[in-house]
């Protein structure tokens, strides 16, 4: 029952309305508050179970799946990422997204000038890149917090958002002139558009436009430093995400399409990338040897690694008993699959799922169940019992 927050301060009326819910057939009703947050935490522990449920039946058909695969198989991206690509171009007024779109289309689609918020409404177009499929959109300027008055400015803003969320790669285009003048790479409304595309498991590939702005011999030193101080504060900023592809480019000179395409096919085929579960553990054998813990024995035992989905790549690590990873051996795992699969730019998901640890009295080969115990003598390694 959502709007629930004035129910809460009468019991009566709470009680009324769970009543009534209750007639519906559809078991015990929550109540929440979807703009205050109110009752989240009890949806989602009623939540919880059902999605446990429908994650063990992925993978028992996963399972089941990766049995019939050869080892040398390492991979079958090949069906997902022949996919039509859905690319967003978003960041704040006046970057040249408008431009970017009309160089992706080799046409003039969209007007552009100097004015800012010339995109009020969202602009769809499909084309043909090498083959591949491609949606690209694009969206209105994000504006800062003190901008987003009621009107068509907020319209335009839930607009960008909702199209971020139905893209599979998100292009973020920031201003190089802007980043020479602020000496920072990227505002608080860059900030979250990068953030919420990580969030929502979109691959990211930042655009730094309008590089013509600072050529010439004059400009020599700022061109130099806002190419190697880009890539560095977007690392700082997301630090979960390493290795986002960053360009550079003048998109009103109408370069950088090859070059923008590229990294965008790129992100989107290591964002449909799968990986079968023998190669899984394999690496999985590998990476847990060349890596010492300071206390093994307290360390959490992986018994199972595999990848349930992709798109974004999401993967389940079996543990014993009811322990639970680190966040360092998480943040180690993620780390490692990026780099020894070529995954970095795109955000990586690690779900935990308990095995159940065999019971003490339970039935084994070196005969616990009968009560007797087995001695290995030191001389002939023979088996007696005794």
């Amino acid at each position: 029952m959502n709007k629930s927050e004035s129910l809460h301060k009468d019991p009566n009326s709470f009680a009324e309305a769970a009543t009534e819910a209750l007639k519906l057939g559809f078991g015990e009703p929550i109540a929440i508050s979807a703009e205050t947050g109110l009752g989240m935490t009890a949806l989602h522990e009623s939540l919880r179970p059902m999605l446990e449920n429908y994650m063990a039946k992925v993978l028992d058909g996963k399972s089941s799946q990766d049995e019939n695969l050869s080892q040398d198989n390492g991979s079958s991206k090949d069906d997902e990422s022949k996919l039509p690509l859905q690319l967003a171009i978003v960041g704040r007024p006046n970057v040249g997204k408008s431009t970017l779109l009309n160089v992706l289309l080799q046409e003039d689609r969209v007007l552009v000038g100097p004015e800012a918020g010339l995109t009020r409404d969202s602009v769809r177009a499909q084309f043909q890149y090498q083959g591949r499929t491609v949606y690209l959109v694009d969206t209105a300027g994000w504006l800062q917090r003190g901008d987003r008055h009621k009107g068509p400015n907020s319209l335009s803003v839930m607009q960008s958002r909702k199209n971020l969320m139905r893209a599979h790669i998100v292009a973020l285009v920031l201003d190089a002139e802007e980043i020479a003048k602020a000496r920072r790479s990227m505002t608080h409304a860059e900030v979250v558009i990068a953030r919420q595309a990580v969030e929502e498991g979109r691959g990211l590939v930042v655009v730094v436009n309008k590089m013509d702005l600072l050529k010439g011999p004059r400009n020599s030193a700022l061109y130099k430093r806002v190419k190697e101080a880009v890539p560095q504060e977007i690392q700082m900023v997301i630090p979960q995400i390493t290795g986002i592809p960053v360009l550079f480019i003048s998109a009103i000179d109408g370069r950088g399409r090859a070059a923008v395409m590229s990294q965008v096919i790129a992100a989107y085929e290591k964002w449909c990338l799968r990986l079968s579960t023998a190669r899984l553990n394999r690496w999985l054998r590998k990476v847990a040897s060349r890596h010492s813990w300071k206390d093994q024995g307290s360390q959490t035992k992986i018994k199972y690694f595999t990848q349930v989905k992709a798109r974004p790549p999401t993967f389940v690590a079996f543990v014993s008993g009811n322990t639970k990873l680190s966040d360092t051996y998480v943040r180690f795992l993620t780390k490692s699959l990026k780099e020894d699969f070529d995954m970095g730019g795109i955000p990586i998901r690690i779900m935990q799922r308990s095995v159940p640890r065999m019971a003490s009295g339970s039935s084994s080969k070196t005969g616990h169940s009968t009560g007797k115990t087995v001695e290995r003598t030191p001389s002939d390694k023979r088996s007696v019992v005794v």
